[in-house]
């Protein structure tokens, strides 16, 4: 980050490259697919360089910074109440012969994910970066820019409500 702040354009390059994957992946279980989540990741990069000199080093490392970054994009454009997209693949048939198990296990994600689209944004951006994306409460706090009572508060009744969202399907999801 120091070097992108000097102007150094290779900098920009090793960010994108070495962080991209990660921040793509919490767009997408915030946005719910994969061409908005691209567009806000990238919208996030374009952010970063124009405006590398926010950027605190002593606050706090530069993938908890950008966590938080990415995250606010994502959350304002979902409170924009676009329509929602088709998702990918929707009018592709399905090449692969799927067993039982494998459907079962589909039925599964896509009702948890259901639950998990159903809960307030800050309950679902605290389980994503908790849960998904395996950060620490202590960072995932950082990124949310709470503290970590709070964090504990939003993952307890975000896994309150998506159990009882979850509790007619208990049987089916063992």
């Amino acid at each position: 980050m120091a070097a992108l702040v000097d102007g150094d354009q290779t900098a920009y390059a090793a960010l994108v490259t070495r962080h991209a994957d990660r921040f793509l992946s919490v767009a997408t279980r915030l946005m719910g697919n994969q061409v908005n989540a691209e567009d806000m990741v990238q919208e996030a990069f374009i952010k970063l360089l124009t405006s590398a000199d926010k950027f605190n080093a002593e606050a706090g490392r530069f993938t908890t910074w950008f966590y938080r970054v990415v995250s606010n994009r994502c959350l304002d454009e979902l409170r924009r109440k676009r329509p929602a997209a088709l998702p990918e693949g929707y009018d592709k048939e399905d090449e692969k012969a799927q067993t039982d198990a494998s459907l079962l296990e589909r039925d599964k994600k896509n009702a948890i994910k259901g639950a998990l689209d159903r809960l307030p944004e800050r309950q679902k951006l605290a389980i994503t970066l908790c849960y998904y994306q395996e950060l620490s409460n202590k960072e995932a706090a950082e990124v949310m820019d709470i503290n970590i009572k709070a964090l504990e508060s939003l993952l307890t009744r975000g896994r309150q409500s998506m159990k009882s969202q979850l509790a007619t399907q208990k049987s089916e999801l063992l």
